[in-house]
Formats: C-alpha cells, structure tokens, sequence
C-alpha cells in the first residue's frame, strides 16, 4: 500500500460490535476474563500493559515506518528515556549526536549518568567522530536528524555501517521529517523514535511518543520497558493521534512548500544575518539533504541584525507567529531556543554546537505563505 493509504488505513477496522468506522476510544483500566484457564484470550487485561486503542495507533506507526513492531508512550521523552532504558545499562557507554532536543541532553546528563552511564555527545555529522567515539563499552548510538534546532544533518546510513559492524543498534529521532519524508529503517537504523506531539498529531492536541523497531529483539525490549515502567500512552491521546495521523503527508507537504518561500524571503531580507533551511542551496548539507530525504520538512532558523535583542524585539512583534516551545502543528509558531527549550543545556555546550543566543526557530503551518511572509515583513521592518 502507499503511504497516503496506510496513514489512513493501517491499524484500523471497523468496530464489530457497531460498525463504527473509528477506533473507538477503550476508556477502561481493566478487561474482564471469561475465566482463569483463559486469562488474555481477548489479549488484554490491564491498560498499562496494553490497550486496544493504542494498539491499533502502535500498528499504523509500525506500517508507517516500515518496522516490526512499534510502541506508544505518553510523551516523546518517554520513548527516549524506554530506548535508553532497553538498551543501557550501569558500565555502558552511548554516542549521543552533539545537536539534540534539550531534553534528550538533560535525559542523558542529568539522570542517566546518575546510574552509571557514560555519554559522548559527539559531532554525529562526521563519520569519523562517530567511528572515534566509539568504544567497547558503547552499547547505543543516538542521532537526531535533522537536529534540534540547527537542522544539522546525520547521514544515516554512514552511521548505521559503523554501528552494524561492532554490533551497535543505531536509534534514530526522526521527529523533525517523519517516515513521510525520511525512512531511517530503510537506511539501516535499528529503531526510530518520534515525539508524536508535534506532526503525527498536528493540532497541538496531545502529547506523546512512540518508538518502531526493526526487528523482533529490540521491539521485545522496548515493549517490556514500556509495562515495567508504566510509559504507556492514553487511550484518548492514542485515538486522537490515530485520526491526526490520517492527514500527516498532506499536512507536512504544505508546511514544507510554506518553509521553503519563508526561508527564500528572510534568506532575501537585509535586516536578516543568515537563514538556516534544508531547502536552501546555501545550506551546508543540501546535498545529503536531497539523497537522504524526499523533503526538506517545516523547521528553520535564522539570525537577525541587532542580535538578542532584536530577536526578542521581533517576535514581540508578530501577530500570525505564535511563540511557544511545540513544533509540527498547522500553527505556525516561533521559538527561542537558548532560553525555552534548550535553557537546560548549558551556554558554553549550546554555543560549542551552534545553538547561539540570537538563533530564532520557526516551526512553519498550513497558513497562507503570504500572510505569513508579511507578518515577518512587517516584524523586521520594526528592528
């Protein structure tokens, strides 16, 4: 089936009880047992450890990704942690791309490292800081591509050799450009993680996440992580999601038509320093950008004269753009990485990657682009 097909179709069949064409919702903590001898004959008994309406959600993201197996949490934070849970332990040792979510690096730093777990959080953009970062301790590497909030690219299938060949599952955060666009599965990654929150979802709805993997092992893992830990998704987040996940290539093809023409502009605007868009030829990875995705996605960045200030300045300014710390959903919204959410990094890291105290991250929606570039327009007129 095409994706179009599957983003509407997978996971779901009609209700057998009414013939209702949605999921419905399974608002219920416990399932009742036609008799001891047979327990779990339906195959459920307790929502922590499953729920049929998330189970149709975890069946539509494993057809969506192409993987195995696929698991629903309650936040994408959660799926990060279920992955680092699965597959760490005390003594173990993780590759963690240097440019990631704040909480990923807070994860990593501030709790994990508490146990006993080292990180390196290396320059994953270059293959042989990835090959140098490796140890017989590492049990894990982590990327994130295209990064949070540089847009810095990993070439996926380049880190995937390197983990393949020492016997390393490569995990990848695919958040930013969705199996829609971007198939880290097909590339040779072990497991793909996304914050459901922002493009499954779409509306600024839910929040939520979810974790697909290649093969049986790893989704075993990640499946008794999900019942041992209690990570699980709701039932109502998990139906929400199934039905916003219906209209996700429709929403993510406009939003990246409409971040193209944004980024044209301000790329055009004198009161602008530099803009950062995958779609751009300036930007420094076009090229990997093309090969490895069929769209360059909604998120960019940019820098404009005066600095902080006039960034601040600037999206006081807006009225379309809203500032808020989500992305991914048919609002357009405007963000200020070093001081919302990368604020737990510390300044000298966020300024060693890039992530400057003036950079301005715009996650582009389905509004009319022209509305939108004259919202900016205006804005910079202002500075």
């Amino acid at each position: 089936m095409g994706f179009r097909t599957d983003q509407i179709h997978a996971g779901v069949v009609p209700d057998p009880a009414t013939g209702a064409i949605l999921t419905p919702i399974h608002q219920s903590t416990t399932f009742v047992q036609p008799s001891v001898d047979d327990y779990m004959a339906k195959g459920y008994s307790y929502s922590r450890s499953a729920n049929p309406t998330v189970s149709a959600l975890q069946e539509r993201l494993a057809v969506l990704e192409g993987g195995t197996g696929a698991w629903a949490f309650a936040t994408g934070m959660a799926a990060t942690n279920a992955v680092f849970m699965a597959l760490l332990n005390a003594g173990d040792h993780a590759v963690v791309s240097d440019v990631a979510y704040g909480g990923t690096y807070r994860l990593a730093t501030k709790v994990f490292s508490r146990f006993g777990v080292e990180f390196t959080f290396a320059d994953t953009s270059d293959l042989d800081a990835v090959a140098a970062a490796v140890t017989d301790r590492t049990r894990l590497i982590f990327t994130e591509t295209p990064a949070n909030p540089t847009l810095k690219y990993t070439d996926i299938a380049g880190v995937s050799n390197i983990a393949t060949s020492r016997g390393i599952p490569h995990a990848v955060d695919n958040t930013f450009l969705t199996p829609y666009f971007q198939r880290p599965l097909e590339l040779g990654a072990d497991l793909v993680v996304h914050s459901t929150t922002k493009y499954f979802d779409g509306h600024n709805a839910t929040v939520g996440g979810a974790v697909v993997c290649r093969d049986e092992d790893s989704s075993e893992a990640v499946g008794f992580v999900q019942n041992a830990a209690g990570l699980i998704m709701s039932p109502m987040v998990a139906w929400l999601t199934l039905q916003g996940s219906k209209t996700l290539s429709e929403r993510i093809e406009r939003q990246s038509a409409n971040a193209q023409a944004i980024a044209e502009f301000l790329e055009s605007h004198p009161r602008v320093d530099s803009v950062t868009y995958p779609g751009l030829a300036s930007f420094p990875q076009h090229d990997l950008a093309v090969k490895q995705a069929s769209g360059f996605g909604a998120m960019a960045w940019f820098e404009v004269e005066g600095g902080v200030e006039a960034g601040k300045l600037l999206m006081r300014s807006l009225r379309l753009w809203t500032l808020a710390e989500n992305l991914g959903s048919v609002e357009s919204l405007i963000t200020h990485p070093a001081t919302m959410t990368h604020s737990d990094v510390e300044p000298e890291e966020r300024l060693r990657v890039g992530i400057t105290d003036g950079l301005v991250r715009i996650s582009v929606g389905m509004e009319d682009a022209e509305d939108l570039i004259d919202d900016l327009a205006r804005g910079l007129q202002l500075l």
